[in-house]
């Protein structure tokens, strides 16, 4: 068994980068909280040196005016929070926790599992309850949803951000109440909901998984990328490496994205039409960027001054209201960088000190709206003056940031594109609406990771259950595969 990687190292998008000495950052992937309990504990990673905390609070969110708001793991105490905005929101934050206990418990156990159908999901939520949930998920924005349960604008535009990140959508685009329910699956530790970070940085997942695959006997080729998917009498065959050389298999698992595995490395006189045609018109629109910082000292937030404090151990939001956020996305949609990005800082080196020097510390920025498709210009020209933009917005929140740059690494669409092949620069290898999840992801009709060329399974985010570092669609394709494994021609 073999693994072979175009880079210098595992993981993907998914690896940490040293940017000045001693400054480790997670270059592209920066949290992690969706990756499966049951993969860390089935291939025993804590041995393998994998080790995650998790955010507590999970998120501060200042605004303009210098107030905040801190959303904790424990309900209570963010209702106590929430209660400086609105006391009749605290109660609506009670409800719509349980709204998502009742949907996490529902699809948890459809996440290491092949995709239901629609037809039969469906059928699964019978009775008023699971009806509304459905309804709920399946046709809401994300505003209309928060609009059942608050009325503060500073409440709601603090719930909304996780329904719009990595998704080409402003929080009032329909279906964008689903995408907020994917991004409520994380697990750390036991703590449900949760998000937080790798230890040493993202790169200490995809480590941990090639320690234990070469202690199992897997070998692992780096600076190997494929050239083709070879196949004959409608079979899978091997591949061929850059240079030549040709590894016979007897299945191949593509953790490329649906367009790069079957664009342009499968012959695609060996595919359906149909087929191609299906994927050719999957939606995958980039949204994001990332700037990267090392610091020389803390961000010092307006709203909550000092630290490290809670405003430096989670996820701090940048956007402060849902008003904001759609401009931003108007911005987008007509090709143009957003004038006013919507932002999610982290600060790794508060709660990991061995990501930066003694005293110093990382800063991780995710930038949206950035289009792929620019209206006119291009990004390697924008590059520079738009992570200035950056940083000037970060500088309304917290002033000292800019003066404290070290050092900064910036990846535009393009450069996550060409660095990590992500088609369009797409994190999750596709949007993730209800149109392009379950049964209809990748494309209706080949959901069960065994694709039209037989002995070629797709394994990556573009196959169920989506994006977001979660393993899970490996873990699946890898068990359709053994299912499969007699019948497959050696």
């Amino acid at each position: 068994m073999a693994v072979v990687e175009r880079s210098d190292r595992v993981g993907g998008a998914c690896v940490t980068d040293e940017i000045a000495p001693g400054f480790k950052v997670s270059a592209a992937a920066y949290v992690s909280g969706l990756f499966r309990p049951q993969i860390i504990e089935d291939l025993e990673l804590d041995k393998f040196g994998l080790r995650q905390i998790a955010f507590d609070p999970q998120a501060f969110c200042p605004f303009p005016d210098r107030r905040y708001l801190l959303l904790w793991s424990d309900v209570e105490r963010t209702c106590k929070e929430i209660e400086r905005f609105s006391k009749k929101d605290a109660e609506g934050y009670r409800r719509f926790s349980d709204f998502w206990s009742s949907f996490y418990e529902l699809i948890e156990p459809m996440l290491l599992s092949p995709p239901a159908a629609v037809a039969d999901l469906m059928d699964l939520m019978r009775g008023p309850e699971a009806e509304e949930l459905l309804r709920r998920l399946l046709f809401y924005s994300a505003e209309e949803l928060l609009d059942e349960y608050f009325e503060s604008p500073e409440v709601k535009a603090a719930l909304a951000n996780q329904s719009i990140i990595g998704h080409f959508a402003g929080p009032s685009s329909p279906c964008t109440a689903f995408t907020l329910s994917h991004n409520l699956l994380g697990n750390i530790n036991g703590v449900v909901g949760a998000w937080g970070f790798t230890v040493g940085g993202m790169g200490g997942i995809p480590d941990a998984l090639a320690a234990a695959a070469r202690a199992r006997g897997v070998e692992i080729l780096l600076n190997s990328p494929v050239e083709r998917i070879l196949s004959r009498d409608g079979q899978a065959t091997g591949v061929r490496l850059r240079g030549g050389r040709v590894l016979e298999a007897r299945a191949v698992l593509s953790t490329a994205d649906p367009k790069r595995t079957f664009l342009g490395l499968v012959d695609p006189g060996s595919l359906p039409e149909e087929f191609l045609r299906a994927v050719r018109n999957i939606k995958i629109h980039g949204a994001a960027m990332k700037v990267n910082l090392a610091l020389s000292e803390l961000p010092d937030w307006t709203a909550l001054p000092g630290g490290p404090g809670p405003q430096h151990r989670g996820s701090t939001y940048l956007c402060p209201s849902l008003e904001y956020a759609e401009e931003a996305f108007a911005d987008a949609k007509r090709g143009t960088p957003s004038r006013n990005p919507w932002m999610e800082a982290v600060t790794q080196s508060v709660l990991d000190p061995s990501v930066a020097p003694p005293g110093k510390h990382t800063m991780s920025v995710y930038v949206q709206y950035t289009p792929y498709r620019l209206a006119s210009g291009n990004w390697d020209d924008l590059k520079a003056s738009y992570a200035d933009r950056v940083l000037e917005t970060v500088a309304e929140y917290a002033p000292n940031v800019p003066r404290a740059v070290i050092a900064r690494e910036i990846l535009t669409p393009l450069d996550l594109e060409r660095r990590f092949g992500l088609t369009e620069a797409h994190q999750s290898h596709g949007e993730m609406g209800p149109d392009q999840s379950f049964s209809f992801r990748p494309v209706p009709g080949w959901s069960s990771y065994r694709m039209p060329l037989k002995g070629l399974y797709l394994c990556g985010a573009g196959a169920h259950p989506g994006g977001g570092v979660m393993g899970a669609p490996g873990y699946n394709g890898a068990h359709a595969v053994l299912e499969d494994w007699p019948s497959l021609r050696a």
